[in-house]
């Protein structure tokens, strides 16, 4: 059996000093010349003093911690020019360095397996509910629209054209649309060249337009909404879900649209959802890809209407933050028409950039103030839908604006 000179690097290897019981365990001892295998037998240390040599120990046996007897396989023996035997702390530096990259390979080891056993459990979560989640498009039979204006049209088109077996009914106030609707299936006021889905009816009469609806939504003008659910209110089931399309503030009171409609139909418990984001009429029409986000603060009612909306062509993210999406879909129009004017007065790109971003920032300062989350204000009602309306022209507020600008 060859030497050992020193012990002392050995007593971390053993985590219980006072165990009495024998256990062997193994360590890989590395050189460069030549890497040996130890194996350690936890034993009384005493009891095994003889089979070392420690003359070069500066300890008694007596403090050392009960390592036990090591035995050395297929050691060579010890010479006396070996680097290693006169400098044990490049052994012990050269076995931390091992020790260290082991543990760090098999840390790594140890999170690929929690990541791909993490994406399975996330794979099946998404399979376990899309498979409990009930179907919404194929358990709803009517949807009514209230309004015939051009985006109300448009999402009329949209909702009728997911399925054909579902009743689509568009209260309007215009007799003569009422009938281009029914009689040719086009719009003769905003889409005479875009034919609407045969499962699309227009009608005058709110009664029976409401009745035995699942979904309502309401695409009339803030300003004259108040007075138009009051006219109606007698109609309305306590339980039919509002998805509000309009965007804006009713004047003098600065009410939203969750406060005007609950308010006009004297429920407060009504059922609400927020529908904005950029989208124009035209290209919805067109099936041209689209995206936008409903609000609500009932989750379940929010995930339901995304069901009933989103497509192929349109996508529907979800959020909470009503008052984000409402003040942040309201606010892009006064912006919106600032733009139009510098485009008007020819003011030039750097002014339109400093304007949009300052418009921007003092957006969502004041939604913040307001109660609402920062990051919706970056997403698809606030950015997204700023964006628009100042620097396309299909924006009717952004024509405004310019027509303002050139004094036109």
């Amino acid at each position: 059996m060859s030497a050992i000179s020193e012990l002392k690097f050995l007593t971390p290897i053993f985590n219980n000093p006072n165990s009495q019981t024998q256990q062997t365990q193994y360590c890989y001892y590395y050189h460069h010349h030549h890497p040996q295998t130890l194996k350690f037998q936890n034993e009384n240390l005493r009891s095994k003093t003889q089979n070392f040599r420690c003359s070069n120990l500066a300890l008694k046996p007596q403090q050392l911690r009960p390592c036990l007897a090591a035995e050395v396989v297929d050691f060579p023996p010890s010479s006396s020019n070996d680097d290693s035997e006169q400098n044990p702390e490049k052994i012990i530096s050269s076995s931390a360095a091992a020790a260290a990259a082991v543990a760090a390979e098999e840390r790594k080891d140890r999170r690929r397996v929690v990541r791909i056993a993490w994406e399975k459990l996330v794979r099946w979560s998404r399979s376990l509910r899309s498979k409990s989640r009930p179907d919404v498009l194929q358990r709803t039979q009517k949807v009514v629209v209230l309004g015939g204006g051009s985006f109300g049209t448009a999402m009329a088109a949209h909702v009728a054209g997911r399925k054909a077996e579902m009743e689509v009914n568009m209260l309007v106030r215009d007799p003569q649309v009422c009938e281009s609707i029914n009689e040719n299936h086009f719009n003769c006021k905003y889409f005479p060249n875009h034919k609407l889905p045969e499962n699309l009816i227009a009608t005058t009469d709110a009664k029976s337009a409401l009745q035995g609806a699942d979904f309502c939504l309401h695409a009339v003008p803030v300003q004259f909404t108040a007075s138009f659910l009051e006219s109606i209110v007698d109609y309305v089931d306590p339980g039919l879900p509002f998805i509000s399309l309009s965007k804006g503030l009713e004047l003098n009171t600065l009410r939203m649209m969750s406060q005007i409609i609950p308010q006009a139909l004297k429920n407060p418990r009504q059922p609400f959802v927020a529908l904005s984001g950029p989208s124009f009429a035209s290209e919805l029409m067109n099936k041209l890809p689209t995206a936008m986000v409903v609000a609500s603060r009932d989750k379940k009612l929010v995930n339901q209407v995304q069901q009933l909306l989103a497509s192929e062509r349109l996508r529907i993210n979800t959020s909470s933050d009503v008052t984000g999406v409402e003040i942040a879909g309201a606010l892009k129009n006064v912006l919106a028409i600032a733009a139009g004017i510098v485009v008007g007065m020819e003011l030039g790109n750097n002014s339109m950039a400093a304007l949009v971003a300052q418009g921007c920032s003092e957006i969502r300062w004041l939604a913040k103030k307001m109660g609402a989350n920062s990051a919706t204000l970056t997403g698809l009602s606030g950015t997204g839908d700023i964006m628009l309306t100042c620097f396309v022209n299909l924006s009717r507020n952004r024509t405004v604006g310019v027509r303002l600008g050139s004094g036109c």
